[in-house]
């Protein structure tokens, strides 16, 4: 288990007095206590409000909507079974609708490091809970980014899986068919960690699914995707804050590849301003058409909207965001991952609530995409801005890549040397991300040519390091071959010539241990060295040549091709006698 390091129940959380009573719904004197044992043993969680925890009710932020379920949402059910205990339920924008973290009837919820601004939504009572200490990690939802933007707003960690991979089972829909089950935490690992746990397929949930996923890290030298355009509403303190983040992403071995966002910011238009707004409006159809006085604005007027599209018109959406769609597929061609601000910038309670619906969207500018192209995200704190307030970033990759983005948004986190959220405890050590297998160790590729292939003399001084065979292959056609006067055992020497003078020699390629290769070329004798071949395919690899100089009385075998026709030609197959 990840190691400890978020204050439990027995200790005063350092921001105790700074404790927001409207990020709560439901908060019992005594916890739901998990199992004895299991992975998440000894840790607390909250789950925002529209998961079901038997016997507590569910309200999604709007009284008259509540009701008291029997059993708990597979999520939660899934985290008591493997130990975690759970302390309460945490508030949210009305029914999951919004981004800021200011609609809802029981309150605006503050950020965790400065009240006077929003603490961003829909999961805004999660995000705070978890950035104030009191709980180790919390359960949200994510339609449009209601998992991301809180992270990045309140300087912690947020989780949104690929779609399916958690169960949406007991969850009030937003909207179906992409909501996802997300994680807040303040550190990479520990969100991890609770994924590990959460992610099963359940097959009473019409939207999951059985998903592999990427069990290695990316690359060494990544290439990560940066918008052509970016906007940070004004913000100058945001905008220097991304490009400080980009540079940290390069000394970690990035490399920035501008990317053209007209289909990802067309594709983010369409989950508000077309008939895909339908889903919402389905989602609590029933409650709304009966009830709709008793949601607030502009929660309201947003979800019924969604009665006015035809099915003609919903049709017509789904086909415009799948021709979107193929287009986005062409910009992961030439990027591992791609990265945008959690969210652009920061506003007060104040102005949020003067203007709820403009300042909502551009809280929304980079995030409402994602769930709609099937994409895995990840929020992580980037800095604390000049100005003392939070910024993040967010990775995003292909589904199937959650494993892959914690592993690149640990180490990136880490190297930001900020506290956990709101409680000024340092980052803990670096932990192992479940899910990834454990970094092969480090190895060369190396050519042979002669004495080392395959069944020849010399091919256990391969075999005995831990060398594996890769390929059979051939060089460029740019060496000629030599068999070598007075070598025991006879050996050949390969030679780089100008173009047009040489062609292709056969070889093996053998994949060695980096740790055994300084002992292997220290076998190698004179006229004999170690230097770059080049082979048929382009590719450059280690490998066998001669020195010029040892050519004197040399054999020029290269019109056989490789060095197993010339031995084979040595002893010629008797003629059978008639």
């Amino acid at each position: 288990m990840v190691q400890e390091t978020n204050p439990r129940s027995d200790a005063s959380p350092p921001n105790a007095d700074r404790w927001a009573p409207q990020a709560w719904i439901h908060r019992p004197e005594q916890p739901l206590a998990g199992a004895a044992q299991g992975p998440l043993a000894g840790l607390r969680f909250a789950v925002k409000d529209n998961i079901d925890v038997a016997g507590w009710p569910t309200t999604a932020a709007c009284p008259a909507f509540a009701y008291t379920p029997e059993a708990h949402a597979k999520a939660v059910q899934r985290l008591l079974d493997a130990g975690a205990s759970l302390v309460g339920k945490t508030n949210l924008d009305q029914f999951a609708c919004g981004l800021s973290g200011t609609r809802s009837p029981y309150g605006a919820v503050p950020n965790a490091i400065n009240a006077l601004y929003v603490s961003g939504g829909s999961s805004s009572g999660s995000a705070y809970a978890v950035a104030t200490g009191q709980v180790d990690f919390a359960l949200g939802t994510d339609t449009a980014g209601s998992g991301r933007v809180p992270a990045g707003l309140n300087n912690i960690v947020g989780l949104k899986p690929s779609r399916g991979l958690i169960s949406a089972r007991g969850v009030v829909p937003a909207a179906q068919s992409v909501d996802c089950v997300s994680i807040f935490a303040t550190t990479v690992a520990r969100a991890a960690e609770v994924l590990a746990v959460a992610m099963a397929h359940d097959p009473a949930d019409p939207y999951a699914r059985r998903l592999t996923l990427a069990d290695a890290p990316f690359p060494t030298s990544f290439r990560f995707g940066v918008p052509d355009t970016l906007s940070f509403m004004g913000d100058a303190a945001a905008s220097t804050a991304f490009q400080q983040a980009v540079q940290r992403l390069q000394a970690l071995g990035g490399e920035a590849v501008a990317i053209d966002y007209a289909p990802l910011a067309a594709c983010a238009d369409m989950l508000y301003g077309s008939a895909l707004i339908a889903e919402r409006y389905t989602a609590v159809r029933d409650f709304v058409d009966a009830h709709e006085e008793a949601l607030i604005e502009p929660v309201r007027s947003i979800i019924a909207s969604g009665r006015a599209p035809s099915a003609a018109d919903l049709f017509a959406a789904q086909n415009r965001l799948a021709a979107l769609a193929q287009q986005a597929a062409q910009l992961w061609q030439g990027i591992d991952l791609l990265v945008v601000p959690t969210a652009p910038t920061h506003y007060t309670i104040e102005a949020m609530q003067a203007d709820p619906v403009a300042l909502n969207r551009n809280l929304g500018a980079y995030t409402n995409f994602v769930n709609l192209l099937d994409y895995a995200a990840l929020s992580v704190p980037a800095s604390l801005r000049a100005d003392g307030l939070p910024f993040g970033i967010t990775l995003i990759g292909r589904c199937g890549s959650d494993w892959q983005l914690a592993e690149l948004g640990q180490r990136f986190h880490h190297a930001t040397g900020l506290p956990q959220g709101a409680t000024g405890l340092p980052l803990p050590a670096m932990q192992p991300i479940a899910g990834l297998k454990a970094a092969p160790a480090p190895s060369v590729r190396v050519a042979v040519v002669g004495a080392h292939l395959s069944g020849m003399p010399l091919n256990s001084q391969l075999t005995e390091r831990g060398a594996t065979r890769v390929a059979c292959t051939h060089t460029a056609a740019q060496y000629r071959l030599y068999a070598l006067p007075n070598t025991t055992p006879p050996k050949p020497g390969l030679l780089r010539v100008h173009p047009g003078e040489g062609q292709a020699i056969e070889i093996e390629v053998w994949d060695m241990p980096l740790a055994h290769y300084g002992s292997f070329v220290a076998l190698v004798p004179s006229p004999l060295s170690i230097g770059t071949l080049q082979l048929a395919d382009g590719t450059h690899v280690q490998g066998f040549l001669c020195e010029p100089l040892a050519l004197d009385g040399a054999t020029d075998i290269t019109h056989l091709g490789g060095w197993r026709a010339y031995i084979a030609s040595l002893n010629p197959p008797q003629q059978a006698i008639a």
